[in-house]
């Protein structure tokens, strides 16, 4: 018996060996699938097909495999804008593309920079005698100022093609603060840092409204010269003056409304549509599917098409979404994380830089960081450019001072030169629940900041007097690249937002221009002409297989609410995305954050509807909503 139990330990042992051993060569064959980078794709002559599923980014945030796989809830889908226009550009002159055709079914928009530019390589694609074609179930303004590009405009019979306009609804916290006790502690300069009002007030400021309408107005009259220019039969006026009275004269049915003001140009499901490109295309010899036509897919062509190696490096960061402290992102600009890759570059050996912004700002500190690194290429005498994309306000303009010349597309918000900070303090709450607080103090600062016993005077006007010093540091920034007196940076700064076309008025920009012209300005000033030099991307690791994982994580009858086609599956996307906006407002009322350099007020980007499976919020969430029905 002694000898069989030790036989059997030795076969017990092996089996434990080899399942280790197994288990271990899967998860190194699964680390190597999700780090790899795809090889190029076959691509075929026919057309090239364009899938804008979720939303078009500066940047695509960065997907964690194993928190993907493990997490209930499906990634929204990104595509790059510059991805989609040097896709474009190349098919304007490459052979094997026939035709262009653009998916819109489940795009939920992107800023309204990015959809100029693609707009513009379409056009590029349409001059070289190639038709571009677009298909949709509902058409919004986003998809409109894409669409108004193409050769070809088509809409599902049974779909909707509307345009609202630029515009928003802030949520104002102030009455249910009060009515439960918090008590929301704003430090802030400047009569337009809008970015406090949701706290302290229950509507939106005069000097805020004046502000931020005449922001709106003149992205609107850059929105509508985009769309009638490159649209002309588009009855824009007719849409947007009187939608009501426009509908109605096609017995209430929105797809030959759209037809009939020029919104598309024909009535289709997906299989005609198919057929029609298959005309110009080319059939699918692969398919016998209705609708089938011959197609390379976005990410295949831009593996085919590759990128040049040739000539001097200029470097390129990216700062895009929200910048935060650390090492957050991509698609969060993590102050640290950009800073590390800017450090790093150094030894490189770039001819120049150029600092890509696409942000509300954020932290003052995480700014402050990157806003050091980007000075270190100054001071090594190595040419430093900004191009500013949707938005580059308030710690966005923090982070742009160190460069010699600043481009910006009319359509770009910027400004927003301003700081806060909003510290919620619970005493009254604690009231309510019969909890008090007492002791004893040596000086007014002992035992601060108290967030149940509220703060001292001393303590509050610390507070402000550093949010002011703050502030003062950022008028001297401004001032000094700008090369303006401090009092007329504080004339237009003090948290007032301005588009790109009045931001180069009043000097906050040197020219007109997006990266291409950032680029070439760059590579001039490092003596590189034309053909002599490629951009490098810091922290650009190419693309891995995170569309395998959105794939994984993401059920195909879970369609999402943007791929409906009418008007109430349109305006589900805005109510999905509720849950997500009043999350991150208790959040960054209740969060630990410094001092904010960030633009809440402005134009808000695409929303992202929350798709989970996840259960109500609980915690303090609950807290606060049971404390409202007392």
């Amino acid at each position: 018996m002694s000898f069989v139990g030790k036989v059997w330990k030795i076969l017990v042992g092996i089996k434990d060996g080899l399942v280790l051993l197994f288990m271990l060569l899967f998860f190194v064959a699964l680390f190597g699938i999700l780090s790899a980078r795809p090889n190029p794709g076959q691509v075929r002559d026919g057309a090239l097909l364009i899938d804008l599923s979720g939303i078009v980014v500066e940047e695509r945030s960065s997907l964690d495999p194993i928190e993907a796989l493990l997490s209930r809830s499906a990634p929204v889908g990104e595509t790059r804008a510059r991805d989609i226009t040097r896709a474009l550009d190349a098919a304007a002159a490459d052979a094997r593309v026939k035709a262009v055709v653009i998916d819109m079914t489940t795009f939920l928009g992107g800023g309204q920079v990015h959809l100029k530019d693609i707009g513009e390589s379409m056009d590029r694609v349409r001059k070289a005698g190639k038709p571009v074609l677009t298909y949709a179930k509902a058409y919004a303004d986003d998809h409109i100022l894409i669409a108004a590009h193409a050769s070809e405009v088509w809409l599902d019979p049974i779909g909707v093609a509307v345009i609202s306009g630029p515009g928003r609804h802030n949520l104002y916290y102030a009455g249910l603060l009060e009515k439960l006790g918090v008590n929301a502690r704003v430090y802030r300069v400047g009569e337009f840092k809008a970015a406090v009002e949701p706290w302290s007030r229950t509507s939106m400021s005069d000097a805020a409204r004046a502000n931020i309408g005449g922001l709106y107005a003149a992205l609107w009259e850059e929105y509508k010269a985009n769309v009638t220019r490159a649209r002309p039969k588009l009855q824009l006026a007719r849409v947007t003056g009187d939608p009501q009275a426009w509908i109605e004269s096609s017995g209430g049915d929105m797809a030959e409304a759209a037809l009939a003001a020029g919104l598309v140009d024909r009535l289709g499901d997906r299989a005609q549509f198919g057929a029609r490109v298959a005309e110009l295309a080319g059939k699918d010899p692969w398919s016998e599917k209705p609708g089938a036509f011959a197609a390379s897919e976005l990410p295949a062509y831009l593996a085919d098409i590759g990128e040049s190696r040739a000539g001097k490096k200029i470097g390129v960061v990216t700062i895009a979404g929200e910048i935060v402290d650390g090492k957050a992102g991509p698609g969060v600009a993590g102050g640290t994380r950009i800073a590390d890759l800017l450090d790093e570059a150094l030894d490189d050996d770039l001819a120049a830089l150029v600092v890509r912004i696409d942000s509300p700002g954020g932290s003052v500190t995480a700014s402050e960081e990157i806003r050091r690194a980007i000075q270190r290429y100054r001071d090594r005498r190595i040419p430093v450019a900004v191009s500013m994309a949707n938005m580059a306000a308030s710690g966005g303009y923090w982070v742009s001072t160190p460069a010699e010349r600043v481009f910006a597309e009319p359509e770009t918000v910027t400004g927003s030169i301003g700081v806060f900070a909003v510290v919620p303090t619970f005493e009254g709450t604690a009231a309510k629940l019969g909890v008090t607080a007492d002791g004893y103090r040596t000086t007014d600062l002992s035992g601060q900041p108290d967030p149940l016993g509220g703060f001292t005077p001393a303590m509050d006007s610390l507070l402000q007097t550093t949010i002011a010093g703050t502030y003062k540091d950022f008028l001297a920034l401004v001032s000094k690249a700008r090369r303006m007196p401090v009092e007329r940076v504080d004339a237009i700064a003090q948290g007032q937002v301005w588009d790109g076309g009045t931001a180069r008025q009043n000097g906050l920009v040197d020219a007109f221009g997006g990266m291409p012209e950032a680029l070439a300005w760059a590579a001039e000033k490092a003596g590189a002409k034309d053909g002599e030099w490629h951009a490098v991307y810091l922290g650009d690791k190419g693309n891995s297989y995170d569309s395998l994982i959105r794939q994984l994580v993401t059920r195909e009858e879970e369609a999402p609410a943007s791929a409906g086609g009418d008007l109430f599956a349109m305006t589900a996307v805005s109510r999905e995305s509720l849950a997500a906006r009043l999350l991150d407002d208790v959040q960054r009322l209740t969060g630990t954050r410094g001092i904010q350099a960030l633009c809440i007020a402005c134009p808000a980007a695409p929303a992202v509807p929350v798709r989970s499976s996840t259960a109500a919020p609980e915690g303090l969430l609950a807290l606060l909503a049971w404390l409202a029905g007392r």
